[in-house]
């Protein structure tokens, strides 16, 4: 199979590996030529193009498989908008003559309810947040491009908050520095470990149908108290403390849910390695020492 991705960061290059691992021929687009060399050292073949620029596109490689995973890069000197929506037009027109399928990375904060109860697949998408509606934005975009013929099939995977290797730093920092986190701390979290997130992905290839959204979320949803006492006692930092008449940035910004992965878990089998924070966390800091 000849896979393409955008977006090859922290979640598309663990699924590059896992794609080349099965032998695999896999393309990816990238901005920057120092990233272009590390990718081909890792056997993925990199394509130096941007896709806020379409000019850049034109020359993609003919695929069965593409994988959109693109993250919002604060430093890109873009808006959430172009990255989120502009961008993935961009894409679909470049990719239009190969109706490949499409595997869309998006996110559980198209979710917006706030009582702490249960959501799945089928609950209401009414987000609050403007992430969350860019991602919802997105979300119809690529469905529209499915209803009129230019993918031969999607999936939407709506991604939890990832975490692990590499991506606690700031965290720990803040618990160490007794910084206030914003925010309530009795507010749901729902996570997923970036591992179990990419092997999400291998399941969804060999095991999704025409069009299928997912949910993909650890076993156990917690408080964000209950988070970051984990994390401060495994590092060895002072118990966290909240201020909850700050917003949140991210977290508990008014957004407070219970995400169930049950449809995931009964239509491909998958289970997350890391059902909960209590060996998720530990095995994410150990793989970063």
């Amino acid at each position: 199979m000849r896979c393409l991705i955008f977006g090859c960061g922290y979640l598309g290059k663990r699924v590059a590996k896992r794609w080349v691992a099965k032998g695999h021929q896999v393309f990816a687009v990238t901005r920057f030529a120092a990233n272009a060399e590390t990718l081909q050292r890792e056997s993925i073949q990199p394509l130096v193009a941007d896709i806020c620029e379409p000019a850049t596109l034109s020359e993609l490689p003919e695929v069965d498989l593409v994988l959109h995973a693109v993250g919002f890069d604060r430093s890109s000197g873009r808006t959430h908008e172009e990255v989120s929506c502009v961008a993935l037009s961009n894409v679909v027109r470049a990719i239009d003559n190969q109706r490949p399928r499409f595997i869309h990375i998006s996110s559980t904060s198209v979710y917006g309810q706030s009582d702490g109860g249960w959501v799945d697949e089928d609950s209401l998408c009414q987000p609050q947040l403007a992430g969350g509606q860019l991602c919802l934005r997105a979300e119809n975009l690529i469905r529209d491009q499915l209803i009129a013929g230019s993918l031969s099939g999607l999936q939407i995977l709506r991604l939890a908050g990832i975490y692990g290797p590499g991506r606690l730093l700031s965290r720990i920092e803040s618990l160490r520095a007794g910084v206030p986190f914003s925010g309530r701390g009795d507010a749901w979290l729902n996570l997923i470990h970036v591992d179990d997130a990419a092997d999400a992905v291998i399941a969804c290839v060999e095991g999704g149908g025409d069009f299928s959204v997912w949910n993909v979320v650890d076993d156990q949803p917690i408080p964000r108290a209950t988070y970051f006492s984990t994390l401060a006692r495994l590092v060895g930092a002072s118990e966290p403390v909240f201020d909850s008449t700050q917003p949140a940035a991210r977290g508990s910004g008014g957004i407070n849910k219970r995400v169930s992965n049950r449809k995931i878990r009964e239509e491909l089998g998958w289970r997350p390695q890391y059902s909960s924070i209590e060996t998720g966390l530990p095995s994410a800091i150990r793989s970063a020492e």
